[in-house]
């Protein structure tokens, strides 16, 4: 079996723990801003008109500081909660028809010496909140304010700075959100002191002339491990904007429009071994390309975003993995086109205390807008010597953000990708060929959300549409879709003071393309509708039959979740449903269909340190998973604990206890047959976050019923030389057994068992090892140089081959052992198979030795420098190297 647990598990499990030491980062996302009931009065704070002028300095000695009434009465969250802050801190607050301007002190009995401030760049320091920092983030002094202009209880604008000047900005827990906005600090005797100015034109608010915004003040005190709050909550009450408190005393008459032009020039050099007599490739390749994006402001709540030609080499590259599975693997977006305001197009948002082999009901996965041309392949297995480009181009794409004076959150993006060719020869001396490989395609995507009951329900809908102008091209009917759609509903209520949620999402998801492109959709690791035996072949309009001729597959997905998001005892009730033939990969990610997960979870916090720790969180629960034909393909059993100890350590461990199950995936579109279950234990241990250096170790282990195991060995320290200088080293190793990776499928009539099939697997044992290197190395808070590196080495080697018994056993038979020969051919590297022996009836089949071994290594440098507020310079450098072997 695949001793391997998903990354997507591990993630969730680990995103569980979180709740045990909530951080600012988590505490400021705004999707999770369930606005409970406030355990003290909601406090009110004025500002004032500016009369004079203010510096934006850091200096705060401007007369105009002196006309308002100071924030002063903040209370702690940690270490002590609801105690007084520990220092003194007072926010001053002015306006004026341009801006808001935020003046602050904050006192420091020790002076500089007790001040924590290293250098970073902007947003990097998002993430460190004192004893609530990671591994990945370092820990600083630090002021924040948080803002909701439109008082909906659920937006949340959040800006930073350090006593270094370093700047943070995120809108509803999204750090690539990059407004135009100016603060400085300055560091002196009694403490340290900052200025901000924030222009109208960045926010987004109601047309009414006298305004009222939620408001939230937080400070950080490093050397305390200090977490100190303006309008107070627990820390076993979840939620964000809900415990803000009111700004009032701003009147806006004049809405500044803002416009933003950000070009950029790629230049790519690709260098790899040339082909005796290939005429496409003479060992290097080289390429300049050009794009913009641009930026306006329509009104004060809804802004335009246009791109032309946006690059996935503006930014970092993406990490080498090892994938053996049928599923493709998911990368994130970083081009900033996709991703600026993309919380606008969220939908179908899930969360869990603990789950895994889980995913979203999301409908919009940006990378497929200028994916790879998806007939690449189909040309590589023609050809000899081919000539494909890379990615689609995006010929132009435009979006609208924002909110409207009714209440509406909108979000419409629009994008049209081009015409790929690829040119490919299929021996020598034969013509060239050129073939579509990519056409002309459009992609589109509207959202909707409304907030009722000052935001504690919200109902929200969404379409999606691709259409693929194919031209009568008989290769890219044959094996693209024409186009698809989907609309959704998704939902969240929230009652009794906002301690019970219950949210949840459906769509509704349409395909449509020639029989035979349907035929691939239908055969697909997504759906397999081809499997022999398959017992639910019709859901009424949302057909599961497998039918060549069709062209149109329907399909839906419902996602709920019941919870208790408020107090000391939680608990959570879940269901996730994907009918066997809904589709929506042609602009989202969807791995796989056909099933009815379910998940309890029942959980216990503690905030109130003890004496021996500072917090702990306990879960307890399990999950199952049905298809439609009612076979349980998942049935798993959990426990997770984690601690804050006093000294700011942490520890994490869960352990998972997996059944054997029936797997209608294994054999790929084969019978169903039984997967062993196994044992998995995850433990984490992490250093006090504010140390010059930071340790991190996670080790994880698995044993399967069928005698494999694997485990996984991930050690990271980080470092801080200097104050300008982070250094994080990665380093990690996987060793996993599986028994059951499948090999290939192979006809033969005696194979009755199968349906006239063989189904052969490999007993494989992998490797992987890689080191991620990161350097940050911050000249002054707007010139910064990010380097980063990833040696990355995978192999599989393959001990044995079988095939399974019957259809819907656990017992495998191991060629050459329990039943016909297998030999190895050392000349050719191919395995000969005779199923049954030279007496029997079964012909002898033959495949290549699977064995590999993978070597790569990927880098980026960025040197990115803000020479004035809005316009930001990058140099970008990457490189990607690889090869492999033949054995494993």
């Amino acid at each position: 079996m695949p001793l391997k647990i998903p990354a997507r598990a591990i993630r969730l499990a680990v995103a569980a723990g979180t709740v045990l030491s909530t951080s600012l980062s988590a505490q400021q996302t705004g999707q999770q801003a369930n606005a409970a009931h406030q355990s003290a009065p909601v406090p009110t704070a004025g500002a004032a008109l500016r009369t004079s002028p203010v510096s934006i300095d850091g200096r705060l000695d401007e007369e105009a500081w002196k006309q308002v009434t100071p924030i002063t009465e903040l209370r702690q969250q940690r270490p002590v909660e609801g105690s007084p802050a520990s220092l003194t801190t007072e926010v001053r607050i002015l306006y004026d028809d341009e801006a808001l301007y935020v003046g602050a002190r904050m006192s420091e009995p020790m002076g500089a010496a007790g001040i924590r401030a290293p250098l970073a760049r902007r947003d990097q320091l998002l993430a460190s909140n004192g004893n609530n920092g990671s591994f990945n983030s370092l820990t600083t002094d630090k002021l924040a304010i948080a803002l909701d202009p439109y008082h909906n209880h659920l937006d949340e604008i959040w800006f930073e700075i350090n006593p270094a000047g370093v700047r943070g900005d995120q809108f509803n827990g999204d750090p690539s959100w990059d407004p135009v906005w100016e603060a400085e600090a300055r560091t002196d005797a009694t403490g340290w002191t900052a200025e901000m100015r924030i222009p109208y034109s960045q926010l987004r608010f109601s047309r009414d002339s006298a305004q009222t915004w939620g408001l939230q003040v937080w400070r950080i005190v490093d050397r305390l491990n200090e977490q100190d709050m303006w309008s107070f909550r627990k820390r076993d009450e979840s939620g964000g904007p809900g415990y803000f408190g009111h700004l009032q005393g701003i009147v806006v008459n004049h809405r500044p429009r803002q416009a933003e032009l950000v070009p950029y020039v790629v230049s790519k050099s690709q260098f790899k071994y040339a082909t005796p007599g290939d005429p496409y490739n003479d060992a290097r390749d080289m390429k300049l390309s050009a794009g913009a994006d641009i930026k306006y402001n329509i009104t004060s709540n809804l802004t335009l975003d246009a791109t032309i030609n946006p690059d996935f080499g503006q930014v970092e590259v993406d990490p080498a993995s090892l994938n053996l599975s049928a599923y493709e693997t998911f990368y994130d977006e970083k081009r900033p086109f996709f991703v600026a305001n993309r919380n606008a197009f969220n939908f179908g948002g899930t969360s869990c205390y603990f789950c895994s082999n889980f995913s979203g009901l999301g409908v919009l996965y940006s990378r497929r807008i200028g994916r790879p041309p998806q007939l690449n392949g189909w040309v590589a297995n023609q050809a000899t010597f081919v000539d494909a480009p890379g990615d689609a181009s995006i010929l132009g794409a435009a979006k609208i953000t924002g909110r409207t004076s009714s209440g509406y959150t909108v979000g419409l993006l629009d994008a049209v990708t081009g015409r790929e060719s690829a040119h490919y020869l299929t021996g020598a001396g034969q013509p060239e060929l050129t073939q579509t490989v990519e056409p002309l395609t459009n992609y589109f995507m509207g959202r909707v959300r409304k907030e009722l009951r000052q935001g504690a329900t919200t109902v929200g809908v969404v379409a999606t549409s691709t259409v693929r102008r194919l031209a009568g091209d008989t290769v890219l009917e044959s094996q693209l879709r024409s186009s698809a759609s989907a609309v959704g509903l998704d939902w969240s209520h929230a009652w009794q003071n906002r301690t019970y949620r219950w949210r949840g999402s459906a769509v509704l998801s349409d395909v449509r393309g020639s029989a035979d492109a349907m035929t691939l959709t239908q055969r697909s690791s997504t759906h397999y509708f081809q499997r022999p035996d398959r017992e639910v072949t019709s859901d009424g309009l949302f057909s599961t039959r497998y039918d060549t001729t069709a062209t149109l597959l329907r399909g839906y997905g419902l996602y709920s979740r019941l919870a208790k998001e408020n107090g000391s005892w939680l608990w959570e009730l879940q269901t996730n449903w994907r009918s066997p033939g809904f589709e929506v990969n042609d602009l989202s990610f969807l791995d796989r269909t056909d099933y009815r997960w379910m998940s309890a979870n029942l959980a216990r916090q503690w905030t109130k340190p003890g004496s021996w720790y500072r917090s702990i969180f306990a879960i307890a629960g399990g999950q199952q998973e049905l298809n439609y034909d009612g076979l349980r393909t998942d049935f798993e059993r959990q426990a997770f604990l984690a601690f804050e100890f006093l000294n700011y350590w942490n520890l994490r461990t869960f352990v998972i206890r997996q059944g054997t199950n029936d797997n209608d995936r294994l054999t790929r579109g084969g019978p169903v047959v039984r997967k062993p279950g196994y044992n998995f234990a995850h433990f984490q241990v992490s250093t006090d976050p504010r140390q010059l250096a930071v340790f991190d170790v996670t080790l994880r282990g698995a044993r399967g019923f069928d005698g494999t195991a694997s485990w996984q060995l991930a050690p990271g320290i980080a470092f801080k030389p200097a104050s300008s200088v982070f250094v994080q080293l990665s380093p990690n190793y996987n060793w996993a057994q599986n028994k059951q990776q499948y090999v290939q499928r192979v006809a033969d009539p005696t194979a009755t068992r199968f349906d006239g099939n063989r189904y052969v697997f490999g007993y494989v044992t992998t490797r992987t090892a890689s080191l991620e290197t990161r350097v940050n190395w911050t000249m002054r808070p707007t010139m910064t140089l990010q380097l980063y590196a990833q040696p990355f080495v995978a192999s599989g080697d393959y001990s044995s081959f079988n095939e399974y018994l019957a259809p819907r056993t656990e017992v495998q038979l191991d060629y050459g052992r329990d039943i016909g020969t297998i030999v190895r051919d050392p000349a050719t590297a191919k395995y000969t198979v005779d199923p049954d022996g030279a007496a029997g009836p079964a012909q002898p089949f033959s495949f290549t030795d699977p064995n590999f071994t993978n070597r790569s290594l990927r880098g980026t440098a960025v040197l990115r420098w803000e020479y004035r507020p809005g316009s930001t310079m990058f140099f970008v450098w990457t490189q990607q190297r690889s090869g492999s072997d033949a054995y494993g």
